[in-house]
């Protein structure tokens, strides 16, 4: 499959899965990510305010963000700049996508980002990840060398293999609403 056809196909399993059901399987993912050591230890650490079509991350950045440094991302021209979430009253509409990203000065110690929690369309257990189709992630990704990168998906959107390009930024490990070996001992 091509990546237009991979496209296709997520937006169609994404459609058959109800609010209720996302919400539920995003805490599950969300709850795993808490559990990793790699979060943990992460003092700073970058997430995103979710679409309704992605892991939801709203009720973990607003638990969390008190605790650690949380960044999120927001669309400036072609690329991601980063700002940091002190709670509800900075969010605002985003430029270009209407996603809701923290109002404030842009956050420019990219070596000191020590997690980045990713969304994808798709994702491989080789750790390949297939965006929307901009780049704003690879790009991102590339700038930051610390920082660990941990893939957020539903477990149906995990694919035997996506069609990779040379600048595609492949994932330290992927996480999902299913258990895995490398994942389960972090649910006890």
């Amino acid at each position: 499959m091509d990546k237009a056809e991979v496209r296709k196909m997520m937006r169609e399993r994404k459609r058959a899965v109800s609010p209720e059901e996302k919400l539920a399987r995003s805490r599950t993912i969300m709850q795993r990510l808490e559990h990793t050591p790699d979060f943990a230890a992460a003092r700073v650490v970058l997430l995103y305010w979710s679409m309704s079509d992605e892991v939801q991350t709203h009720g973990f950045v607003e638990r969390w963000y008190r605790e650690k440094t949380l960044l999120l991302p927001c669309v400036q021209g072609d690329d991601l700049v980063l700002r940091q979430y002190t709670g509800a009253e900075c969010m605002v509409s985003g430029e270009q996508f209407g996603i809701g990203e923290p109002a404030g000065e842009e956050w420019t110690d990219l070596a000191a980002v020590q997690l980045i929690a990713v969304p994808g369309v798709a994702f491989d257990s080789a750790g390949n990840r297939m965006g929307r189709g901009r780049g704003f992630y690879d790009r991102l990704l590339k700038s930051t060398p610390n920082a660990v990168k941990i893939g957020l998906a539903y477990d149906f959107q995990m694919l035997d293999a996506i069609p990779t390009e040379p600048h595609d930024v492949k994932m330290d490990r992927v996480l999902t609403d299913v258990p895995t070996e490398t994942t389960e001992d972090w649910d006890k």
